[in-house]
């Protein structure tokens, strides 16, 4: 039995009760404060610090390769694509006014795709041409032929950088979330696992507590793991394994890598390698929300660093580890309305550090 004390602090009514502190979660939590200072704002983590993908991925600060954007164009059509990419480019553009480069280790060293084919060579002029009216960049990528053998990579062809990704560091970042909203006054309910949803004239969200907390509007940032709440959308859990090295003597490269569509990507952390990816080659088993990584996985991706990134070089393995992204049918973020009192943003599709500070003023706006 809890105390008059908890009852009237901790578990009180609030205005708007958002599941889940991860990047899509703080985001929303932060620009909904902001637009209505007057409103309690509590979030519901069931992890003891947020877990799913937003301390778990790869650190990029990045809005799409060329063959990720070219590939995007034909399933979801121009008009969507280049929607996607424009909140992705403002997302990195809102994460760098609200925090400074050395407080969340933001490195603007260029994003690069390794191409082993010829083909989206030809469509860089056009996609350039496209993407000008969000970069104002003429060439926003370009063939860097020379940086395959000053960054040491194997199996090569083609390079092609883009001046404005880099890469941050994602707890920091997830941290400095945190202490905006502590600043704002948004609270949180950690450890606490949310059991069921009840909305009638309110939203009682029933907890593992045995308790429950009401609240006018709720809003899921639950990502991969909104099946258990709203089955009918179409989210598909999508595990993304890393590893990352011991730190590897005389390492020439530095920046982000994209290779074979995104399906592989990987970065210096200092004089470390983090690689991670190749779901593609086993897709099935990677549908999954469990924390967890593969004999197969990891040592295909063992192998892809022998073959691709340190060719000619030893190298020993530090950390492996997983983290649970959301895909669907395209690539577009599900951000909506669903009924009278309960909204959504979710499945990022891998892309939530750029995609979640423009994503939460959406739901702001429709709240």
């Amino acid at each position: 039995m809890n105390s008059i004390w908890e009852l009237d602090t901790f578990y009180r009514k609030r205005d708007i009760i958002i599941i889940g502190a991860g990047f899509s979660g703080l985001w929303t939590a932060i620009s909904t404060k902001e637009k209505y200072p007057e409103k309690s704002v509590l979030i519901i983590e069931r992890n003891t610090i947020p877990l799913g993908a937003s301390t778990r991925n790869a650190g990029f600060a990045c809005f799409g390769s060329l063959t990720e954007v070219i590939a995007d164009s034909e399933k979801m059509g121009w008009e969507k694509t280049l929607e996607l990419v424009t909140m992705r480019f403002n997302g990195l553009q809102k994460i760098q006014h609200y925090f400074k480069h050395d407080e969340i280790d933001f490195e603007l060293n260029g994003g690069y795709e390794i191409v082993n084919t010829e083909e989206p060579l030809t469509q860089i002029d056009a996609v350039n041409k496209k993407l000008k009216t969000i970069t104002r960049l003429d060439q926003i990528y370009t063939l860097k032929q020379n940086k395959i053998k000053e960054f040491g990579l194997g199996k090569s062809e083609f390079l092609i950088e883009n001046p404005c990704e880099g890469g941050l560091h994602s707890g920091k970042l997830v941290q400095k979330l945190l202490e905006k909203c502590h600043e704002l006054k948004i609270e949180f309910l950690f450890g606490t696992e949310v059991q069921n949803i009840e909305e009638t004239d309110k939203v009682e969200v029933q907890l593992s507590t045995d308790l429950s907390v009401i609240a006018d509007q709720l809003i899921y940032c639950t990502n991969a793991f909104t099946s258990k709440f709203l089955e009918k959308e179409n989210i598909i859990p999508a595990r993304g394994q890393v590893l990352l090295t011991e730190p590897v003597d005389g390492l020439k490269l530095k920046g982000t890598f994209h290779y074979d569509e995104g399906y592989y990507y990987f970065r210096n952390i200092g004089n470390r390698i983090l690689l991670g990816g190749g779901r593609n080659q086993d897709f099935k088993t990677e549908e999954t929300t469990a924390f967890e990584t593969t004999e197969f996985l990891q040592n295909h991706l063992e192998n892809f660093l022998k073959e691709v990134i340190l060719p000619h070089k030893d190298f020993k393995i530090a950390l492996r580890w997983s983290g649970i992204m959301a895909m669907g049918e395209e690539k577009s973020p599900i951000v909506k309305q669903f009924s009278e009192r309960q909204f959504c943003a979710v499945r990022l599709s891998g892309m939530g550090v750029a995609l979640a500070p423009k994503i939460g003023e959406i739901i702001a706006e429709m709240i």
